[in-house]
C-alpha cells in the first residue's frame, strides 16, 4: 500500500487531520463477533465506512465499497468463502481478495480488484481493528495495571485488558452495541465520572441522598491511568432484593486505556465482582458506538436479557447528558471549563489525551 494511501483521510472527515492520524493508530471494537453469523455487517470507524464478514475461520474488516462500481459491500450476501457484491456478484474472500467475477469466470483478476483490508482480531466477543496499524499489524493486549505503576505511554497502541474475562467462575456477557449522537471522549469522561450518580442515575442505581464524593487519586500507568474509588453508593439496581450490608464500603476500580476504552470493576459484598468494559468507538467526531463486554461471578443463573436491559437503561441515562453537552468536543485546554475536586479522573483523562498529541478533535 502506498504512502499516499496511508496519508489520505476519509471523505467528509469530521476530525482535524493531525488528530485523525493519531487516533487511527489505535485499536477499536467495530462489531460483535456473534453478529457475523447472520452475514456481512456495516460498521464505521473515524468516518471510514467498513464491512465486516467471515471468510471461513478468518474475520475480514475492509472498506465498505466494491472496487468495481462503488456499491456498499455490506449490502451483499455471505458466501461459502466470504462475501458477494449485491450489484454484479463479485466475490471476495480472505484478506479482502477478489476471487471471482461472475460475468467473466476465466478472468485473471488484477490486484486492483482486491479490497483495502485492515487487521482484525476477536477479543471479548468483539471484533477489533486499526486503520493505520504499526508494522506487523498484530496488536498486543495491554496488561492489567498494577498500582502504583508510573510509566510513559507505550510506543505501540494495545487492546485494553478486561478484568476477570478468562477466569473460572465468571460469566461472559456481551451486550448489544449502543449508539450515541456524541463524541467518544465525552462519553468516556461520563463513564469515569463519580459525581453524577445521584443526579443522572436515580431510576437505576443512584441515591440522591448520597452525592458527596470522597477524595480519590488517579495513578498513571503505561496505557493511561487507574483509580480506586471508595464510597457508600450501592451498585445494586433500585428495588433489587439485595441490600447493602451495614457499613459496607463499595470499591470501584477504573482502568483507563487511551484513547477511548476503560474498564470498571465493582467489588460487591461476599467477594462478588462485576467487570464492565466501556469500549467507545468513534464512528465519527459526533457519533459513538459503544460496546460493553461484562464479566461477573454472581447471579450467573439469571437471564442474560436482564443484564442487557439494565445496562441499556443506565447508558440511556448517560446518553441524554452526553448528547446535551456543549461544546460537543471534549475541551483539552483546562481553562475552557471550570473544575471541582471530584473531577480528578476527568482532568487526568484530558491530560492523557493531550500527552498523546491530540488537539481540538473536530473540524469546524
Amino acid at each position: 500500500m502506498s504512502a499516499n494511501a496511508d496519508d489520505q483521510l476519509p471523505r467528509h472527515c469530521s476530525f482535524e487531520a493531525s488528530d485523525w492520524h493519531i487516533l487511527a493508530r489505535h485499536w477499536y471494537a467495530v462489531a460483535l463477533a456473534r453478529d457475523l453469523d447472520a452475514g456481512p455487517l456495516a460498521a464505521g470507524l473515524l468516518d471510514q465506512p467498513l464491512v465486516v464478514y467471515r471468510a471461513g475461520t478468518e474475520i475480514v474488516v475492509a472498506d465498505d465499497i466494491c472496487p468495481h462500481r462503488g456499491v456498499k459491500l455490506s449490502l451483499g450476501a455471505a458466501t461459502a468463502r466470504g462475501i458477494a457484491c449485491a450489484y454484479h456478484g463479485l466475490r471476495f474472500g480472505a484478506g479482502g481478495r477478489c476471487e471471482h467475477v461472475p460475468a467473466h469466470p476465466d478472468l485473471k483478476i488484477p490486484p486492483r480488484f482486491h479490497l483495502r483490508a485492515y487487521p482484525a482480531i476477536e477479543r471479548y466477543g468483539l471484533v477489533w481493528t486499526c486503520l493505520r496499524p504499526q508494522a506487523g499489524g498484530a496488536p498486543t493486549i495491554a496488561s492489567m495495571p498494577a498500582a502504583p505503576a508510573i510509566a510513559p505511554m507505550p510506543a505501540e497502541p494495545a487492546i485494553a485488558a478486561m478484568p476477570h474475562w478468562d477466569e473460572a467462575g465468571f460469566q461472559q456477557i456481551v451486550c448489544p452495541p449502543f449508539d450515541i449522537a456524541g463524541f467518544a471522549g465525552r462519553q468516556m469522561e461520563g463513564f469515569l465520572d463519580v459525581a453524577h450518580f445521584g443526579f443522572v442515575h436515580t431510576a437505576t442505581f443512584g441515591d440522591p441522598d448520597d452525592v458527596v464524593v470522597p477524595p480519590y487519586d488517579p495513578v498513571p500507568h503505561a496505557n493511561g491511568f487507574s483509580v480506586d474509588y471508595r464510597s457508600t453508593v450501592s451498585n445494586y439496581p433500585l428495588g433489587a432484593r439485595q441490600r447493602n450490608p451495614p457499613g459496607f464500603e463499595w470499591l470501584r476500580r477504573f482502568d483507563v486505556f487511551a484513547p477511548f476504552t476503560a474498564t470498571l470493576t465493582v467489588h460487591f459484598p461476599d467477594d462478588g465482582r462485576l467487570a464492565i468494559m466501556n469500549a467507545a468507538t468513534p464512528v465519527s467526531a459526533r457519533r459513538t458506538r459503544l460496546f460493553v463486554p461484562i464479566a461477573r461471578n454472581f447471579d450467573t443463573d439469571r437471564p442474560v436479557q436482564e443484564v442487557y436491559d439494565f445496562n441499556r437503561r443506565v447508558f440511556e441515562e448517560d446518553r441524554a447528558m452526553v448528547e446535551a453537552q456543549m461544546p460537543e468536543a471534549l475541551p483539552l485546554d483546562p481553562r475552557l471549563e471550570v473544575h471541582i475536586p471530584a473531577d480528578r479522573s476527568s482532568i487526568a483523562y484530558r491530560r492523557v489525551l493531550r500527552d498523546m498529541g491530540l488537539g481540538r478533535f473536530f473540524i469546524a
